[in-house]
């Protein structure tokens, strides 16, 4: 039987309500629990009291991963929530003890007791009684209980402060928020930040060429990126995107928040914003070494360290390495990847915290992904999913190193200051011949001839500087505890693009070893662009009564654009430029607790968002404006371990852009107004039974201009997104088994010169995992994607290419925790 947690307040102890959806959680969780016993499980009787000694050997590191592995050897269920034990650490367990006494040495010092429900069942909570030395944390320095995700085996966090900076619950803001944590990428061997955005409510993936991602949330792309809460940007036009092939070997968790993010992010981004929270040091030593082979000649291996430097702790390290190579499902098309993380942190007094870090990845791709989507007599093609759209010898290589740091002060009466800054140096070279991608013209059926671009040398440097410095904390107003925060940000994004040596010839698709390097090497573009942003905002959550809270806030930004087109070989040269000063962006934003575990919220925000593309003669298109409304129903379950949301928006804009075709390789587009996105999202994700996790989600998007036409239906309108793992008891106690699926609804595109149409009909992709801990230090994880190998699209776009997703493929790994 799942028994609700006991809740503490003040002296008294009680067991809450049971919400509607609390007993339907129950009643389907109960079911699924008897399908997941064993046959012993299921006829023998009720198990006797657990008084006898056993002898463990527990490892000192993370409580939340030292109480998994004793739940298991000690044969009992365990259940606690991410922000209860994130950031805490045990000494470890070593010797003959029972259950009560294992649990007691383990929780000793961290301010947590373990409350027995039943025989086998144990509930981890804040302990009722106990002394302030009891109850003091231990953490990681400088983080916020809760945030961190490593450890705790969970499939949601404890707090967040992406939507507002201010640290609150899922429920307790006024926004979509989804997190992918650390236990959900290494289940799902979730290895790219596209990977994990393919599993994220409500977003999807498009693409411009091989390793250019376009990512959509409500009707827009998200072209902000965070680093541990540091804005980058992110422009389409530059071609050079280096935050959608970031590796996550060196991250926590992946914050998505869906919806106008203007009060945090500087410009009011529609569609949302991703912060990806890398991981810290740990004040104990811990350490790993993981290898992962699969299909298509694919190989990986992973290093992972981090402790204290000095016996007092005070002086933290990590080290992050990671190696990737592999082949693909596409012809002469490989990818190679080479990551390493290094961060120190140091408490520099009892109040400061400081933190200094570098993070490189090198991505190489030899080969072309994508084919050619239509014939040129108007008709869809269907190429195998090995067909190469361009030369062998093609060659893409990113190096991205980010520098990065940040203080944290303690201040008197509980406030805090922050600095955090990022710099971001990206060097992009490309050399290749591929189909050159137009709506105009297609593939000719009888002969495989088609026009080619070949490039032989393309040069992007690109440097991104950013900083965030924000104080915050409570204050008291009528009698009642609020919470303020003000801050400045800065960006400024420089990209320049010189490409050298072009021709435009009609080759075979199916004879790419007969296409050579263009014999010039003329300088035959340059596309250099130049940004800043910075402002200032303040933001209180004001709350009038217990259960009525109200967020109100406000940015004032500055915003510069300068653009430079230019092609050598003629006397095309444009400039474009454009600036605002004092631009106010307000939010609002009211939450509503109906029980302790249930919410209602409203928020709004305007929309201001420059554009940094150009119409056909060369002018930046001026700024997106509009407003964003979202409601909907929030619940916080299980003392945190499961959340659910319910959401439903609308998004409107003036001075939307679609791309609207090219000239000398350089796209242009044009304004959209009275663009109009409506749509919910339904999420579902966390611990609905000890050792069950789930992720689930159902998602409607639909965009209309001023006419009633439906944008964007290159992207589906509904999509589906389910994974769960369950975590077996008794002798199964070392195996965990998962599964799950991903659901897109129709796709399609209308090319009026080829007086044809591309459609991907609706379809699913199934997954699943199973993992075997084989005893404290080594387990073997196999992942099955596609299991049906099914033939699909993955995006489909108004360039007339397509890209295929992956075919079935297994992926077997090994790690050894030391």
């Amino acid at each position: 039987m799942y028994s609700q947690q006991t809740k503490v307040v003040g002296e008294r102890q009680f067991l809450p309500r049971k919400s509607p959806l609390t007993k339907a959680i129950l009643s389907a969780s109960l079911a699924l629990h008897c399908l997941a016993l064993t046959p012993n499980d299921a006829s023998a009787a009720p198990a006797q009291a657990i008084t006898q000694q056993k002898v463990f050997t527990i490892a000192a590191g993370p409580l939340g991963a030292a109480l998994t592995r004793f739940s298991g050897d000690a044969g009992v269920v365990v259940s606690f929530g991410a922000n209860l034990t994130a950031g805490l650490t045990t000494a470890g367990l070593n010797g003959a003890y029972s259950t009560e006494q294992g649990f007691a040495i383990l929780l000793s010092g961290s301010g947590l007791h373990a409350q027995k429900v039943d025989e086998t069942t144990y509930w981890v909570s804040t302990a009722p009684q106990t002394n302030a030395m009891e109850l003091s944390p231990l953490s990681i320095k400088g983080q916020e209980t809760g945030s961190v995700t490593e450890g705790t085996g969970s499939y949601t966090t404890g707090t967040t402060s992406t939507a507002t900076r201010m640290n609150l619950s899922i429920k307790e803001t006024p926004q979509s928020i989804s997190v992918v944590t650390h236990q959900r990428m290494d289940d799902q061997a979730l290895q790219s930040i596209t990977d994990v955005l393919e599993q994220t409510p409500g977003v999807t993936i498009s693409r411009d060429s091989s390793e250019r991602f376009n990512i959509y949330s409500r009707g827009s792309e998200i072209t902000k990126y965070q680093y541990d809460g540091v804005t980058t940007s992110l422009q389409n036009q530059t071609q050079t995107m280096t935050q959608n092939l970031a590796d996550m070997a060196i991250y926590d968790k992946i914050e998505i928040v869906r919806g106008a993010t203007g009060l945090m992010t500087g410009a009011g981004v529609p569609g949302g914003v991703v912060n990806m929270v890398r991981k810290r040091p740990t004040e104990t030593f811990q350490a790993s070494v993981e290898g992962s082979v699969g299909r298509w000649d694919y190989k990986r291996s992973q290093v992972d360290v981090s402790g204290p430097l000095l016996d007092s702790g005070k002086l933290r390290a990590r080290l992050v390495a990671a190696k990737q190579d592999n082949d693909t499902f596409t012809d002469d098309y490989s990818q190679a990847k080479d990551v390493l993380y290094g961060v120190f942190e140091a408490d520099l007094t009892d109040t400061t915290t400081a933190r200094f870090g570098i993070d490189y990845e090198k991505y190489k791709v030899h080969g072309v992904s994508g084919v050619p989507l239509m014939y040129s007599d108007g008709s869809q093609t269907h190429f195998s999913r090995s067909t190469s759209a361009g030369a062998p010898w093609s060659t893409t290589e990113f190096d991205t190193t980010n520098y990065f740091f940040n203080v944290d002060q303690q201040l008197a009466g509980d406030w805090k200051l922050s600095v955090g800054g990022n710099y971001m140096d990206v060097n992009r070279h490309i050399s290749g011949a591929s189909v050159y991608p137009t709506p105009t013209s297609g593939v000719d059926k009888a002969t495989g001839n088609v026009t080619a671009e070949i490039l032989n040398n393309v040069q992007v440097d690109q440097t991104q500087k950013s900083l965030e410095v924000n104080v915050q904390g409570p204050f008291t107003l009528f009698g009642r505890e609020h919470q303020a925060i003000v801050g400045y940000n800065f960006q400024r994004y420089k990209n320049n693009h010189d490409a050298y040596g072009s021709s435009y010839p009609t080759v075979n698709i199916f004879a790419w070893d007969q296409v050579q390097p263009t014999a010039n090497d003329n300088h035959v573009l340059i596309f250099d662009t130049y940004t800043i942003e910075r402002g200032y905002y303040a933001a209180t959550r004001l709350n009038p009564l217990d259960d009525f809270h109200v967020i109100l806030g406000a940015r004032v930004s500055d915003y510069t654009f300068y653009n430079l087109t230019a092609i050598p070989t003629s006397t095309y040269s444009v400039t474009s430029t454009y600036g605002t000063h004092g631009e106010v962006t307000p939010y609002a934003g009211v939450v509503y607790d109906l029980t302790p575990e249930q919410s209602l919220y409203a928020s709004y925000t305007d929309i201001f968002q420059p554009n940094s593309v150009s119409d056909i003669n060369g002018k930046v298109i001026d700024p997106q404006v509009g407003s964003n409304y979202e409601m909907g129903w929030k619940g916080e379950f299980y003392d945190g371990r499961l959340n659910a949301n319910a959401a439903v928006y609308q998004v409107k804009r003036d001075n939307a852009t679609e791309r609207a075709g090219s000239v000398s390789g350089v796209s242009y587009y044009r304004a959209i107004s009275g663009t109009e996105t409506n749509g919910y999202d339904l999420e579902l994700s966390g611990e609905v039974l000890p050792g069950w996790n789930v992720s689930g989600s159902y998602s409607h998007s639909r965009s209309e201009n001023a006419d009633g036409v439906r944008q964007l239906t290159y992207y589906p309108l509904d999509t589906v997104r389910l994974w769960n793992t369950y975590r077996f008891e008794g002798e199964l106690r070392d195996l965990t088994i998962g599964a799950g699926l991903r659901w897109n609804s129709k796709m399609a595109v209308a090319y009026t010169a080829l007086k044809g149409k591309a459609t991907q009909d609706d379809y699913f992709v199934a997954d699943a995992m199973a993992r075997y801990r084989f005893n404290d230090h080594l387990s073997a994880t196999l992942n099955v994607s596609n299991i049906f190998d099914k033939k699909y699209y993955t995006a489909i776009q108004t360039l007339a290419y397509g890209y295929y997703g992956e075919p079935r493929n297994a992926t077997l790994g090994l790690k050894y925790d030391f």
